[in-house]
């Protein structure tokens, strides 16, 4: 009896460490997850750009005033070329955030030097705003992120860029000129709170 049960406890724990192991690297691809930002902890593998302040609060990265006009950032410490991304995020009704990627300067990100997933609600021009890639694809009708926790999950693959935001594909594109660099979270208006960036290379 003894022996019967020391064989299935064997077994449930190798069918845990597999599930586990399958979960980590996903679809046979052999990467693993990077966690970038999880909960009040990561801000040690991004680099400030201009002047957001930028802190870890309530389980999150949160930034919500900036000195000058210009956007700040913080910019990932490594480049990346293909990869799959999750972002967890709260943003206020007025805030104006990104997610850009593969930039092609770190050091100055704009939203034609990188592909952006944008977060802005009140965008003047909404085909441009929250859940498009900044004028390259356009979103209809334009959803909104305000006042709550939304996920983006963004795959970045050779000329190919998807969008989708809290499930839904919003935008896509298919002839993007940037192959690799590093990734940007933006803060230029109202509050954006960051609580988990994930990163699996593909």
């Amino acid at each position: 009896m003894r022996k019967l049960i020391a064989a299935g406890f064997a077994s449930l724990g190798a069918a845990l460490v597999l599930a586990a192991c399958a979960s980590m690297g996903g679809h046979g691809s052999g990467q693993r997850w990077v966690t970038l930002i999880d909960g009040n902890q990561g801000l040690e593998n991004w680099t400030p750009v201009a002047g957001a302040n930028w802190r870890a609060e309530d389980g999150a990265i949160v930034a919500d005033r900036k000195e000058g006009k210009a956007s700040a950032f913080l910019v990932s410490r490594q480049s990346f070329s293909d990869f799959q991304l999750h972002v967890e995020f709260w943003a206020s009704h007025d805030a104006n955030s990104g997610i850009y990627m593969r930039c092609r300067d770190g050091a100055a990100p704009t939203d034609t030097t990188c592909d952006e997933a944008n977060i802005f609600d009140e965008r003047p021009d909404p085909r441009y705003g929250t859940g498009a890639i900044t004028h390259l694809a356009a979103v209809s009708p334009m959803p909104k992120a305000g006042g709550k926790w939304n996920t983006f999950d963004i795959t970045v693959k050779g000329p190919r860029v998807t969008v989708v935001l809290n499930g839904e594909k919003t935008a896509e594109i298919g002839d993007s000129k940037l192959s690799s660099g590093p990734i940007a979270l933006q803060y230029a208006a109202g509050a954006i709170k960051f609580r988990k960036v994930a990163l699996r290379p593909l």
